[in-house]
């Protein structure tokens, strides 16, 4: 009996290990990304500083351990093996839970899918409890209150850290201005002693008081004489920084890079528990079983649960060094491209989501209650708040997505924030936090113009929902697996672990497709960031050339699956088609919005020339995929009712123009792929018999249909005729595409 739970406590701690390497490799943007969207440093500086916070955060994050242990559950109250439950099924929902939204590319976070989980599976088993014993309440196996306060503080952290962004950035802005450079003079030093002094209370002197590795008489100390070691830091670092600035340093990029530690360090401090709380719970489980147990799992309550985490400091540290490995080799955390830069940059870019009635609604409303509060604003205020907030002023390095300003702020005042939480052992999401302290800064700065503002707000509302629905969903699937396990036992339990396993495979088999697919957004990248507009011609032409060769190539794919799927009858076939080509009807939005945003950074004179041209590709590409819906629709429908079959008479008919149809497309893709249009006006005289041999063949199976008084065949002779119809249509549209190639591409 002992070995199974030993197979249990061993399968804990390999998550744990794993949860190690995917959280810091999803969370490292959440404290990195201030520092590269500023480009304060190199990418490998900022490493080693977010490292070297991790690996102190890591050492000092003993006392969020409670969290996993007791700060839900009443362990007094639990068997070892209902205990063993409540870990496993905590665990298995939660890779479950972060896989369903990675997969459904919904934004999650550990913390929240943690403490919800913990609360779903102990909630339910103590129903189950309850349920066998009338005696029991929920007060004696729920730690209710520190619950409520763990599930407010997650919650209440999302208005907290945005509202304190927009209104400390703004008073940055409105003392510094986007021009920071003209009025550092005498500001420059208080700002850098303020974010030092803050930076130092929260995090140095309240973390190591209340770290177990400071003497009790130091942390006495500290106690007694906080308000004078405050002045004498923020004395000291206002003068520092007021010298560091006179011989021509730049105080923000030290304060970023501070900032960026700071973070690192509150986010191992804070979210280390998420990865290994509760398996080092159940390791300590164990351990207490197999010595004062008895081998009667069934009965041996774990009140040593109820005493304070002891965590030793190898565990902490070969956490921390796992942290660090993670982070310098992942390719996720060296993507500098993410959702909360994207949403937060300066200027315009790739708007990763679209329009939603919802963000409409709070766009139009908030720029109405704006205008009505600027008419009782003196208008010589307005101007000088307009003077103060010159984005055409704005000084930012090459590539970045905003300003240092912006990145101090959203450094300090985030890891002010977690480390408040982590200090009162309240586990607030990393995520939650930066990333809504980046958006209200943001919102602060007027990065959100009329022309983004909807995007943005949908994508800050997509991932506010995404947030919430974790909740909903890491309760119900903790409740619901913890439920399995309890009355299937052991075997459940290792179906469960099975299935974990599983997932696993999966995943890293579908981040390998992922990796290769985000590769055709390398070129829109190098567009974006470059500010040479000749350099961004050759990009743009790459891309353009790029996304035609694959669109022609797609639709050729598509026209031969559905005449295919007709052919065998095969309506799963049909209907892969008909998500295919809704799939990349979005996509090809997305292009034509990334693609028309580098179109204003080419040189005026070639925009203007091709300009034209590049439309009618693009909408050609958009044709294409009417073209095989018209041609899909009818087929689909005619299939699903097990209506007649094509007969072998269509199939010989329509065999040599299938061939002609290939041949064509084969030439255009071969002419878009390499930009080189020599001998193009054949294909387009080509296409243009092959459409003329269409026509006689519509003719021909006119007079047929004329001629048939047998009415079994009308319904496929219709959706022959279709077929006939709209592969003339394609080769329109394969014309209209070569064409257009032929001129964008240099050949006016």
């Amino acid at each position: 009996m002992e070995f199974m739970y030993l197979i249990i406590v061993v399968f804990l701690l390999i998550l744990a290990v794993f949860d190690l390497f995917a959280g810091v490799s999803n969370d490292a943007v959440n404290f990195m990304n201030s520092a590269i969207g500023a480009k304060v440093a190199r990418f490998k500086t900022i490493m080693v500083v977010a490292a070297l916070g991790v690996l102190v955060g890591a050492l000092m994050s003993s006392g969020m351990m409670d969290v996993a242990r007791n700060g839900i559950l009443q362990p007094a109250s639990y068997t070892f093996h209902e205990v063993m439950i409540v870990f496993l099924a905590v665990m298995v929902s939660d890779v479950i839970i972060l896989d369903v939204f990675n997969s459904l590319g919904m934004p999650t976070s550990t913390t929240v899918s943690l403490v919800f989980e913990l609360l779903g599976a102990t909630f339910i088993l103590a129903l189950i409890k309850m349920a066998g014993d009338a005696s029991l309440t929920f007060d004696m196996l729920l730690n209710s209150d520190k619950a409520l306060s763990v599930t407010v503080a997650i919650f209440v952290s999302v208005a907290v850290a945005f509202f304190f962004g927009v209104i400390v950035q703004w008073l940055a802005r409105l003392i510094f201005t986007f021009n920071y450079k003209k009025n550092l003079r005498y500001t420059i030093g208080i700002f850098g002693g303020v974010a030092f002094t803050f930076l130092s209370y929260f995090i140095f002197i309240k973390g190591l008081k209340g770290s177990p590795f400071v003497p009790e008489d130091t942390r006495s100390w500290i106690n007694a004489n906080t308000p004078l070691l405050l002045s004498a830091i923020f004395a000291a670092s206002t003068l520092i920084m007021q010298l560091l600035h006179a011989i021509r340093v730049n105080v923000f990029k030290i304060i970023v890079l501070m900032g960026t530690f700071a973070l690192a360090m509150a986010f191992a401090s804070n979210d280390l528990v998420n990865f290994i709380g509760i398996p080092l719970a159940g390791l300590d489980s164990y351990l207490d079983f197999t010595a004062n147990g008895n081998g009667n799992a069934d009965s041996f309550l774990m009140t040593s649960l109820m005493s304070s985490a002891k965590t030793p400091l190898l565990y902490l540290t070969i956490a921390g060094v796992i942290m660090i490995v993670a982070m310098a080799t992942s390719k996720k955390a060296q993507n500098v491209v993410k959702t909360s830069v994207d949403l937060s940059r300066q200027d315009e870019g790739d708007e990763m989501f679209g329009s939603s009635k919802a963000a409409r609604s709070i766009v139009r409303a908030t720029q109405d209650a704006n205008s009505t509060i600027m008419r009782y604003i003196p208008k010589s205020i307005i101007g000088w708040i307009d003077r103060r907030f010159c984005k055409e002023e704005v000084i930012l390095a090459d590539g970045a997505a905003f300003d240092v300003i912006r990145a101090s702020v959203n450094l300090v005042l985030a890891a002010m924030l977690i480390v408040i939480g982590t200090n009162y052992k309240l586990p607030l999401s990393t995520t939650y936090v930066t990333f809504m302290v980046a958006m209200g800064t943001s919102l602060a700065d007027r990065a959100w113009s009329r022309e983004s503002a909807v995007f943005r707000v949908t994508g800050v509302l997509s991932v506010i929902g995404g947030w919430f629905i974790t909740g909903g969903a890491a309760f119900a699937v903790g409740a619901l697996i913890c439920s399995l396990m309890y009355f299937g036992g052991f075997v459940a339990m290792f179906i469960a672990i099975g299935v974990v396993i599983y997932i696993f495979i999966r995943s890293n088999v579908k981040a390998e497709d992922k990796s290769k697919a985000d590769k055709g957004n390398d070129v829109f990248r190098l567009m974006m960031r470059t500010r040479d507009p000749e350099i961004v011609w050759d990009l743009l032409q790459k891309h353009v050339s790029r996304t035609q060769s694959f669109v022609n190539r797609f639709a050729f794919e598509q026209y031969n699956k559905i005449l295919d799927g007709l052919a065998r009858e095969s309506v799963s076939t049909l209907n892969h088609c008909h998500r295919e080509l809704k799939n990349e009807q979005e996509q090809l939005k997305k292009f034509r919005r990334k693609e028309l945003l580098a179109f204003r950074r080419v040189p005026v004179s070639i925009a203007v020339e091709r300009n034209t041209w590049y439309h009618l590709g693009v909408n050609s590409d958009e044709q294409f995929i009417y073209c095989l819906k018209r041609m899909l629709e009818p087929i689909k429908e005619h299939v699903d009712n097990n209506f007649n079959p094509l007969p072998k008479l269509y199939v010989d008919e329509f065999a040599p123009i299938r061939q002609s149809v290939a041949e064509l497309m084969q030439r255009t893709d071969n002419m878009l792929a390499s930009c080189k249009f020599e001998g193009y006006e054949q294909v387009l005289v080509d296409a243009d018999a092959v459409k003329d041999e269409l026509s006689l063949i519509r003719k021909r199976h006119y007079d047929r249909m004329q001629n048939d008084h047998d009415d079994k065949n009308l319904k496929i002779s219709l959706v022959y005729l279709n077929i006939i119809q709209e592969t003339q249509e394609f080769l329109s549209i394969m014309r209209h595409q070569l064409r257009a190639g032929s001129r964008f591409f240099g050949n006016l």
